[in-house]
């Protein structure tokens, strides 16, 4: 069966695009937009604190995601041949590891830079990865049996919360 061009979506292809283009202005747009107030202190210093924490927290998470799938990575939403539920690792706290870890990272880099910007750049990736994980279950649901009462024990993008 030949698979249907990128652009209808049919394996999340819009998804990953989207969220590229999110890394990049979350990486690369400025902080702040021009006019409105700059973080003064003790904002500021609160900011980094939690922002190291956070970009810390989210590339440990994100990394031993990777970790746990190995060879079964994609950054499309429907599985590779033979994968299979993991449920162990980091899967034990969140569903979506890896999309978890990269949100985490995202909003401790907007309170690293104190930038409202990147934290609304942040807010808009949240919303994606969390379609991108309903799609995402919609096809795993399917692919493993298993995969509903996982989905009732374990939370989908913040550990013990969402």
């Amino acid at each position: 069966m030949t698979p249907l061009p990128w652009w209808k979506n049919s394996r999340g292809e819009l998804f990953v695009l989207g969220q590229f283009i999110l890394f990049a202005l979350i990486i690369f747009a400025p902080a702040n937009i021009p006019g409105l107030p700059r973080w003064g202190e003790p904002a500021s210093s609160a900011g980094k604190g939690a922002g190291a924490l956070l970009l810390l927290a989210g590339l440990s998470l994100g990394l031993a995601g990777v970790a746990a799938l190995g060879r079964s990575l994609t950054p499309l939403i429907t599985p590779k041949e033979g994968s299979r539920l993991l449920e162990r690792g980091p899967y034990r706290v969140v569903r979506h590891p890896i999309y978890s870890g990269l949100l985490q990272m995202a909003f401790g880099w907007g309170l690293w830079r104190g930038g409202w910007l990147t934290l609304l750049f942040s807010l808009l990736l949240l919303l994606l990865f969390d379609r991108k994980a309903r799609r995402e279950e919609e096809i795993l649901l399917k692919a493993f049996p298993g995969y509903g009462a996982y989905a009732r024990r374990v939370r989908r993008l913040l550990p013990f919360l969402y």
